[in-house]
């Protein structure tokens, strides 16, 4: 049994093929996966809604959960009437968290002072809603800065709400890691864990709790080897499971086990699909 805790299924990438693409990953164990819901920008924020409730019942595809949030790469585009459609979508039942949102400073699709401002504004939206959030955080090349200010404000913002939350297709170091562990977020960890230059994801990968960790696809993008340069899909997080099973001296099976736990304790959903 396997979880894919992020995926992005809802884009043109899969209009030909979803259907097969969400049998594939059923047939392969993956019994669920969280459809994140950030869409083109806030006005398509609904997208994991969509496929959530499209899907619904269908046990020959994996349960489908959602998200919402408005990602840093288009931060700019944030407005009063958008927060106010997050904040209306937020109260389906399908919404589990709220996500992905955060930093982006490799890109800088939106300044980094609107990213700020659009990150803090949905921390106080989560508040409202109740829902844990999910972290982007990417910093400026061979640098730290997005780190450094993600996790400050995360730590001066949101752990005084007593929620937490996940950082998403984790690219930190140990030290980053020990940072989220100690402000009580999960860490996911997805398909680039296996490329050749990810020794530091895969130190952190050593030192998380098994307890504490997730594992995801981020699909389409980062397929693990040996999928490296194809469309990713969820079916292929069972390689994320085997790479941190090799590293911590565990089964894939087992891994996926602990993952699937962790993601329905973490998300209180106390009854499987």
């Amino acid at each position: 049994m396997y979880i894919d805790s992020h995926a992005h299924l809802e884009g043109q990438r899969y209009d030909v093929d979803r259907d097969a693409v969400l049998a594939r990953a059923k047939q392969e164990g993956i019994e669920a996966y969280l459809a994140i819901g950030n869409g083109e920008g806030p006005d398509t924020a609904n997208c994991g809604i969509e496929l959530a409730e499209k899907y619904e019942s269908k046990k020959e595809y994996p349960k489908i959960y959602a998200s919402l949030g408005i990602h840093p790469h288009e931060a700019h585009l944030a407005t009063e009437e958008a927060y106010a459609r997050l904040a209306a979508w937020a109260k389906n039942p399908k919404v589990i968290a709220w996500g992905e949102i955060g930093l982006d400073y490799f890109y800088d699709h939106s300044p980094r002072e609107i990213q700020k401002k659009v990150f803090l504004r949905q921390m106080e939206l989560a508040k409202a809603a109740k829902l844990p959030i999910i972290i982007h955080c990417r910093p400026s090349e061979n640098s730290e800065d997005a780190w450094d200010d993600c996790l400050t404000m995360i730590q001066d913002h949101w752990s005084p709400t007593g929620l937490a939350g996940v950082l998403h297709c984790f690219t930190g170091t140990v030290a980053h890691a020990r940072r989220a562990l100690d402000l009580g977020f999960l860490i996911s960890f997805a398909g680039n864990i296996t490329f050749p230059k990810a020794q530091p994801i895969r130190d952190a990968a050593e030192i998380v709790p098994l307890d504490r960790m997730l594992i995801e696809t981020d699909s389409p993008y980062l397929a693990p080897i040996p999928h490296r340069g194809k469309r990713n899909e969820p079916s292929f997080v069972k390689e994320v499971a085997r790479q941190i099973g090799a590293l911590r001296r565990t089964s894939a099976e087992a891994l996926g086990e602990q993952t699937a736990k962790n993601f329905y304790s973490f998300f209180n959903l106390h009854s499987k699909p």
